[in-house]
């Protein structure tokens, strides 16, 4: 091959990657993968259902599952459950 053949297939092959490339990046940012049972926050269905914990605690009782998936994000964080507890925290 001649030397100008090699620096056009050369160039063709670096135009190909960065092609592929930028097609593979810019897919990538448009697509947000989840779980789709785990996506409460856009599930209509998730505020509908009781929830799982109700049998065994008496707190959840009446809770759909996402109320009660936020209880427990806030429970972990130290919120108070209630209005009654506010003033106890306080003493």
């Amino acid at each position: 091959m001649s030397e100008a053949m090699q620096k056009i297939f050369y160039a063709s092959a670096a135009a190909a990657t960065a092609f592929v490339l930028v097609k593979t990046f810019n897919n990538r940012k448009k697509a947000v993968w989840v779980f789709p049972d785990h996506d409460m926050r856009n599930s209509t269905e998730v505020d509908h259902r009781e929830s799982p914990n109700a049998p065994y605690d008496h707190a959840e009782v009446g809770l759909t599952e996402l109320d009660s998936s936020y209880r427990s994000e806030w429970v972990s964080m130290g919120y108070p459950k209630t209005h009654r507890e506010l003033p106890e925290d306080e003493n």
